[in-house]
């Protein structure tokens, strides 16, 4: 008995391979935004009425705009023929990476719960970014890259000045 299979695979997980949403659609990508919002929605829901202090309107507005564009282009693959990896060694990077990069977001939101500091504060303006531009560049999605590097600036001027003033 010949069965056709997808990479190496039969049954409903041919079918998952073959879907035609995983071109345009990253899980992984969707996992990760999951993991990096978690603490951003405790924190709004613990910290509620908290003013910022950046007066700054354009890189109030960079910051969303970046910020927005990440979350998208983290899902979806837009500007890209399809999600995926050009190496194996990339894909672990991305993995591993993130992997990494997230559990250290965490540990720095658990102590910034229990005493908010200046360098918890810029560390968790710069994990997210880096998070951004580690899936951006394994993945060779340029527009993710210009993104991130669009809330990374905008993000670590306002995460400065709300601490700062």
């Amino acid at each position: 008995m010949n069965k056709e299979v997808i990479g190496g695979a039969d049954g409903p997980t041919s079918v998952f391979l073959a879907a035609d949403w995983m071109d345009w659609f990253n899980v992984l990508g969707l996992f990760v935004m999951i993991c990096v919002l978690l603490p951003n929605i405790i924190y709004a829901i613990k910290f509620k009425g908290v003013k910022n202090k950046c007066t700054s309107k354009v890189m109030n507005i960079l910051e969303q705009v970046g910020r927005y564009a990440c979350m998208i282009l983290m899902v979806f693959c837009i500007g890209m023929r399809s999600f995926g990896f050009f190496s194996l060694e990339e894909c672990l990077i991305y993995l591993l990476g993130n992997i990494f990069l997230i559990i250290v977001y965490w540990i720095i939101w658990l102590l910034y719960f229990v005493k908010q500091k200046a360098w918890k504060s810029m560390a968790l303006a710069i994990l997210p970014t880096a998070i951004f531009l580690l899936s951006g560049i394994t993945q060779r999605h340029f527009l993710l890259i210009i993104a991130a590097t669009i809330f990374g600036v905008a993000h670590i001027y306002v995460t400065y000045k709300n601490i700062r003033d």
